[in-house]
C-alpha cells in the first residue's frame, strides 16, 4: 500500500526554496518506491508543500520511519523554516483518471491495477496510528 504524508512549512523571512531543498534533501534512500511532490502555495510562495508517496508494509513501516527520523536529525530546517508544521498522514486508497472525455463508468476503488483491500488499509491505519501518535491530526468535534 502507498502511504503519503503531507507536510506543510512557511519559509522564514529572507529564504528561498533553494535554502530549503538544500536542508530537506534526503541523502539515504528508503529502499522502498517512494516520491516527494513539492509544491509551493500559490497565495503564499513562501508555504512549501511536500507530499510523500512511499510503499509501506507493516513489516518496512517503522524502518522508514527510522530513516526519516535520522534524516531530519542530521539535517535540521529550524534554520530555513518557521516552527510551526502542518502534517497529516494516510493510506491511498484510490487514483482515478479522469482524464478522457465524456462519461466515465464507476470502478471499485483501486491503486494502479489492485483492488484496495480495506481489511489491509485498516492495518496500516492502526499501525501508522501507533507509530506516528504524536504527529497526527486529531478528528475534529462536531
Amino acid at each position: 500500500m502507498i502511504a503519503v504524508a503531507i507536510v506543510r512549512r512557511r519559509l522564514r523571512e529572507g529564504k528561498t526554496y533553494d535554502d530549503f531543498r538544500k536542508a530537506w534533501y534526503h541523502e539515504t534512500g528508503f529502499g522502498t518506491s517512494n516520491r516527494m511532490l513539492t509544491l509551493l502555495n500559490v497565495a503564499d510562495p513562501r508555504e512549501v508543500i511536500v507530499i510523500g508517496l512511499t510503499e509501506a508494509s507493516p513489516e518496512n513501516a517503522p524502518g522508514l520511519l527510522a530513516i526519516d527520523a535520522a534524516e531530519r536529525g542530521a539535517n535540521p530546517l529550524d534554520d530555513v523554516v518557521e516552527p510551526a508544521v502542518d502534517r497529516t498522514f494516510g493510506i491511498l486508497v484510490a487514483e482515478d483518471d479522469f482524464s478522457q472525455s465524456g462519461p466515465v463508468p464507476y470502478q471499485p476503488a483501486a491503486v494502479g491495477t489492485a483492488t484496495t483491500d480495506f481489511d489491509e488499509v485498516q492495518q496500516l491505519l492502526e499501525l501508522g496510528a501507533s507509530l506516528l501518535g504524536p504527529y497526527l491530526e486529531k478528528p475534529a468535534t462536531r
